[in-house]
């Protein structure tokens, strides 16, 4: 069996864990292990988070509109059934851009949302 040299193949791993690594702070961004296990660690991070991003932003859109919503006597889970009844297809999205952005507008969702029994 001969011997395998890896020179080119070590290198450009290790080169590329040190990229991503560029910018963190000390032997994190200099030396190769410290660097891969936060490359690791970051990477997972990121993995995770971009799922937890819907449920915050969705968490905030409710919160929005619940505040916009007892503001005119109503509490979010009610507003939400009238609006359902009512057949009113605005997202939380919307919802809490309205809530924030145009309060008449969302005053006469809210009037549309009362409307119907």
């Amino acid at each position: 069996m001969t011997r395998v040299k890896r020179g080119n193949v070590a290198r450009k791993r290790r080169k590329k864990i040190l990229k991503l690594a560029k910018g963190y702070r000390g032997s994190h961004s200099k030396l190769f292990r410290t660097a891969n296990q936060q490359v690791m660690k970051a990477l997972r991070n990121a993995y995770r988070d971009r799922r937890k991003r819907k449920r915050d932003f969705r968490r905030l859109w409710i919160t929005r509109i619940n505040a916009a919503a007892r503001s005119h006597g109503l509490s979010y889970s009610q507003l939400t059934g009238k609006l359902k009844k009512a057949n009113v297809g605005l997202n939380r999205k919307m919802l809490a851009q309205l809530a924030m952005i145009d309060p008449p507008a969302f005053a006469k969702v809210v009037e549309i949302a009362n409307q119907v029994e």
